[in-house]
């Protein structure tokens, strides 16, 4: 398949449509969001960082203090709890030991005052030392070495039995002493702690009420007695106002800052620019640009350009006015001239006329009508030229050949006289330089054959072509066959002339010599 020519392809590519493109504003919105969020994602990051370095410092200060709750109450609790191991081992042996119950009880003199007590009975459950825990309190039942019990709201029971079961000891811890014990260690942030085993939860100290955006952070620590485990509980770096403020901020900025610039320059540049353009394409060529709506633009540079506008279609306008003027004086004169060839003509012809009246002999007579029927025909053509100037359509083939018939039978010799022209024209436009060689072509034709047959009937006929913009101009007489007598006028006269006239027509002129035709291809503007 052959490739198309290289301008018919570039006509292709610019009559596709162009790839849709983002206005001004939509690039300077992506432009200046995306510009200015990255500034306000870095704002973000960093309270964000802030943020994180407060949640470690608070974590690091809440290990250190669950840490030293965990010790304070794992070394009061083990310490006791080992006094009591050594009683029960004693008092195992010899029930009657009252040096290891004495040294029990001063363990846990001190501790008395806050509600702390011991019992150390028998396999049988009687009282070998210390006294009946409080009857609020629970006895628990777990017979390992070492057991604990959370007694929820009341305090701590840990126990211990010796290892032939004859004796055992339960001590109780009450509330306020565990508490004591963390109270020493006099916390800077408010923390909560507890005590928890088995799903069992004694809460040793309260923290302050949270407010729904707070956020707390807990570590749990082995105290290494019987399972048990220090909860402890601090608030984190606060949801506050402010920090709520601080994350929002950057990008209420950063919003606040594209939808300014937006609307600074729609209002400053696009909308002043956006009237321009509508002023510009309803432009007719002749006018002047009315940019009065433009002149209240906020920008002096698009009032400058409006102005050149408006100068510039000032400047069109005048030269419109002055080529109108030429156009007219053009007119004037062209049609002075036409009016002048015409006269000129008719003034040749009625000197041809008029001469040929005074002429004494046939030939004179027969060489004056010649001339004045191809005057004619040259007049015709002239005169119907001018007559289509005014809408430059064309000369009409078949008003323009009927009356080049009509002259030509008006000039006909006196032994033509009876010479019948009939014609078969259809409604065809010609420019003039073709009408003119289609005239004389038809002239000379008609001419041959009436000298040819003064008596032969004639058909002329012009119609449309196969070809497209093309016309067969047809001359059919019986007078036409190939006789000697056509072979020497042609040979003499016609055959010249007619044979310029087709390269004239740039196509070449067949004859028929058994049918009697003359037959052409022509060039043709259109249909009338």
């Amino acid at each position: 398949m052959a490739s198309a020519p290289p301008q018919e392809t570039e006509a292709v590519e610019r009559l596709r449509p162009a790839p849709p493109r983002l206005t001004t504003g939509a690039k300077l919105v992506l432009v200046l969001g995306g510009t200015l969020l990255i500034l306000a994602a870095i704002a973000v990051f960093a309270t964000l960082q802030t943020t994180r370095l407060a949640d470690s410092e608070a974590s690091g200060r809440l290990r250190i203090a669950a840490n030293e709750d965990a010790r304070a109450i794992a070394a009061e609790l083990m310490g006791d709890m080992t006094a009591l191991r050594v009683a029960v081992r004693a008092m195992g042996q010899d029930p009657l030991d009252m040096p290891s119950c004495a040294r029990a009880q001063g363990v846990f003199a001190q501790q008395s005052l806050t509600g702390a007590r011991f019992l150390i009975t028998d396999r049988s459950g009687r009282t070998l030392c210390g006294v009946p825990l409080p009857s609020a309190v629970p006895m628990p039942v777990d017979g390992s070495p070492i057991g604990a019990d959370i007694l929820p709201g009341n305090g701590l029971v840990l126990s211990v039995a010796h290892q032939g079961g004859r004796a055992q000891a339960r001590a109780f811890f009450p509330l306020p002493f565990l508490q004591s014990l963390i109270e020493q260690n006099n916390h800077s942030d408010p923390i909560v702690s507890a005590l928890e085993l088995d799903g069992e939860s004694l809460l040793l100290e309260q923290g302050e009420k949270r407010g729904p955006l707070e956020r707390v952070k807990s570590i749990r620590t082995e105290l290494g007695i019987a399972g048990l485990v220090l909860r402890t509980s601090a608030p984190s770096a606060p949801i506050t106002s402010s920090l709520i403020v601080a994350l929002a901020l950057p990008l209420l900025m950063w919003l606040a800052a594209v939808l300014i610039g937006w609307f600074v320059v729609d209002r400053l540049l696009i909308r002043p620019l956006r009237q321009l353009r509508g002023i510009v394409a309803a432009y007719q060529p002749g006018e002047v640009l009315d940019i009065s709506r433009v002149e209240a633009a906020p920008a002096q540079e698009i009032r400058d350009l409006a102005d050149t506008f408006e100068a510039i279609t000032r400047t069109v306008a005048t030269h419109e006015a002055g080529l109108a003027e030429g156009l007219v004086r053009q007119t004037k004169l062209t049609r002075e001239v036409h009016h002048r060839v015409k006269n000129n003509l008719q003034v040749i012809s009625s000197l041809i006329n008029f001469h040929a009246r005074g002429a004494t002999g046939p030939e004179a007579m027969a060489a004056y009508s010649s001339i004045q029927r191809r005057v004619d025909a040259l007049a015709v053509v002239h005169r119907h030229h001018f007559a289509e100037l005014e809408e430059n359509r064309g000369l009409n083939l078949r008003t323009m050949i009927g009356e080049l018939a009509a002259n030509i039978r008006a000039t006909a010799p006196e032994n033509a006289a009876g010479i019948g022209i009939s014609l078969d024209v259809a409604p065809l436009l010609v420019n003039q330089d073709v009408a003119v060689a289609v005239a004389f072509l038809v002239t000379e034709t008609i001419e041959l054959a009436m000298n040819c047959d003064p008596a032969a009937q004639i058909r002329v006929a012009i119609k449309p072509a196969e070809q497209e913009g093309r016309a067969v101009v047809r001359v059919v007489s019986r007078a036409l066959v190939e006789t000697d007598e056509l072979r020497h006028l042609i040979g003499k006269r016609y055959g010249r002339v007619m044979e310029g006239l087709a390269r004239q027509l740039r196509a070449p002129l067949h004859h028929d010599p058994l049918t009697g035709a003359y037959e052409i291809a022509v060039p043709i503007v259109g249909r009338d």
